[in-house]
C-alpha cells in the first residue's frame, strides 16, 4: 500500500484552463496582442506561468514578457477561482485517501502563492502535508527538486509514494525522483503523451487511484 500520494494541480486535481487562458488573454489584450482560443492553452500550460506567457507571445523580448507576466499575475490572483472546478470524483478521492490514513501533497509549476490559494479554496477540509509551487530558488518540474522538498516536510520511502499527473512533465518528474507514476486521462494532455512519457500506470477516473494505492 502506498503511504503518500503526490498530485499535480492543473489538469489533475482541478480544471483550471479557462481561468489561466482568460488571465493570459487579458494580459495580451492589455499589451495590444491578439488573444488565443481557450482550447489552445491546453498545450501552453504545464511549465509555469512565465513559460505560458512566452508560448503565447513567442516573439516577445524579455522586457515585454516581464510586463505581460506582471499583468497576468495581478489578474489571475483575483480571478483564479472564477471558472476553475475540481474534476468529478476528485473531492471524494481526497476524502477517502485521508480517511485511509494516506498522506496527500501537491507539487505544481504554478507559482506557489496561487497554489496555496486555489487548493485551500477548493479543498479546505483536506489536511495536505504540503502545497508546493514554483519559487525562484527551486527549478520547475520535471526537475525533481520539488518532490524532494515535499519529502523534507513529509518524509516517506520512495517505494511508498505514488505521483499523479496529467502530462509528460509529470511523468518525467516522477521518473527522475524514482517514484511510481500514474497518468490521468481527464487532464489537459492526451493519453498518447502519457504513454510516450512512459507513465507506469494510466487511470481513467479518480477511483482507480484508490485501487493503485491499495495494490502497489
Amino acid at each position: 500500500m502506498k503511504k503518500l500520494v503526490i498530485f499535480d494541480l492543473d489538469g489533475t486535481l482541478l480544471n483550471t484552463i479557462s481561468d489561466l487562458g482568460n488571465a493570459c488573454n487579458y494580459a495580451l489584450r492589455m499589451m495590444g496582442y491578439s488573444e488565443h482560443a481557450l482550447s489552445t492553452y491546453n498545450y501552453m500550460v504545464g511549465n509555469g506561468v512565465r513559460k505560458l506567457v512566452e508560448r503565447a507571445v513567442p516573439d516577445a523580448d524579455e522586457e515585454t514578457i516581464d510586463k505581460l507576466l506582471s499583468i497576468f499575475r495581478e489578474y489571475y490572483d483575483e480571478h483564479c477561482t472564477d471558472s476553475t472546478l475540481p474534476y468529478p470524483g476528485i473531492p471524494e478521492l481526497l476524502k477517502e485517501l485521508t480517511e485511509k490514513g494516506v498522506a496527500i501533497g501537491v507539487t505544481s509549476n504554478k507559482y506557489e502563492p496561487a497554489v496555496k490559494k486555489i487548493v485551500t479554496h477548493f479543498f479546505p477540509d483536506i489536511p495536505f502535508v504540503a502545497l508546493l509551487g514554483q519559487v525562484e530558488e527551486r527549478p520547475p518540474k520535471p526537475d525533481p527538486s520539488i518532490i524532494f522538498a515535499l519529502l523534507n516536510e513529509s518524509p516517506c520511502a520512495k517505494k511508498n509514494i505514488l505521483y499523479v499527473g496529467d502530462s509528460a512533465v509529470d511523468m518525467e518528474t516522477a521518473r527522475r525522483a524514482c517514484v511510481t507514476s500514474a497518468g490521468v486521462t481527464w487532464g489537459f494532455r492526451p493519453v498518447s503523451e502519457l504513454r510516450r512519457a512512459y507513465a507506469e500506470h494510466i487511470v481513467n477516473k479518480p477511483s482507480e487511484i484508490l485501487r493503485l494505492v491499495d495494490e502497489l
